[in-house]
């Protein structure tokens, strides 16, 4: 499964490339020739570039899972696929993940950077988990799966990443929580003087 670990370097960084690799896909010659296209089109136009190198990730993923499912042992369909099935590709990807997860009994657990190397091992990054799934929920209902039967929307899924948000949060010593929004200072305006009814002026003596 020589894509696997080409498909998670992908995701970590793809805010700053955009790679048209469709080694995984069944008819490649037709995909290729697309792929070139919609990445060309994308750098000239400003519509939507994010939205195309989305998409071209989204599918990148989903031929991946597609393949992890055919060298099953035994192979599994699509359709027999479960999230106990989508915990074993989460885990099965940890093999290839460049991030540094301390354990409670080193000494850099819970530092944020850590002053030396350390034989600590190296997981899949929450965000980029997080991300992943994602993307393979939106393939799954595009590719004619119903939305009460995806296995990537499974609670045990969702369970399993808020394990390794937490744990990796407290093992890097770095929060993952969103930052809420600073309301804009409101300018205090003066009241507004009453003014008398019409007909009613006041007379000065």
């Amino acid at each position: 499964m020589d894509s696997i670990p080409e498909l998670m370097e992908s995701s970590n960084s793809e805010n700053t490339s955009m790679s048209t690799d469709t080694s995984t896909n069944n008819n490649n010659s037709n995909n290729n020739n697309s792929l070139v296209l919609v990445g060309s089109s994308s750098s000239s136009s400003v519509s939507a570039p994010s939205s195309s190198r989305y998409e071209n990730q989204k599918r990148r993923d989903w031929n991946t899972f597609g393949q992890y499912l055919k060298n099953h042992r035994p192979p599994l369909s699509l359709s027999r696929c479960s999230g106990a099935h989508v915990l074993e590709f989460l885990r099965y990807l940890d093999q290839f993940g460049k991030t540094k997860v301390h354990t409670p009994i080193c000494p850099f657990f819970g530092h944020p950077n850590p002053p030396a190397p350390c034989p600590c091992p190296l997981r899949q990054a929450w965000g980029s988990l997080d991300a992943l799934i994602g993307r393979l929920r939106a393939a799954f209902e595009e590719n004619g799966g119903k939305p009460e039967a995806n296995p990537f929307g499974a609670r045990a899924v969702r369970l399993y990443l808020r394990e390794v948000r937490d744990l990796q949060s407290k093992a890097r010593g770095i929060s993952y929580e969103k930052k809420k929004r600073k309301r804009p200072p409101q300018q205090l305006t003066p009241p507004v003087p009453q003014l008398p009814p019409p007909g009613h002026a006041t007379h000065h003596q």
